[in-house]
């Protein structure tokens, strides 16, 4: 299993907007093969950043087979618009857990 870790920051008059999307978004992500669970955590101190944590079976599960999917293209056009910059993506794969 890895963890997909994406910050994203949302355009500040389109928050509640976005977060409505990214619930309909979810619907399309689910479908993905290897795909586990994922969640959106909000910052605290920063109104417009959020952390969307993607957990996937395998690396290749989310760079290859979601990626070059139409289910990404779904994906992409519901939630990019609402970015102010391009997300910083980051994988991880667990060397403890207590």
């Amino acid at each position: 299993m890895i963890l997909e870790a994406a910050m994203l920051y949302v355009h500040p008059t389109d928050l509640a907007t976005f977060e409505a999307d990214f619930v309909k978004a979810s619907q399309i992500i689910c479908q993905a093969n290897g795909y586990i669970e994922h969640e959106l955590q909000k910052c605290m101190e920063v109104e417009n950043k959020y952390l969307l944590l993607v957990k996937w079976d395998t690396l290749e599960n989310h760079t290859i087979d979601f990626r070059s999917s139409d289910l990404f293209e779904q994906w992409r056009a519901i939630v990019h618009p609402y970015f102010e910059s391009k997300p910083i993506v980051e994988h991880f794969t667990t060397l403890y857990k207590h």
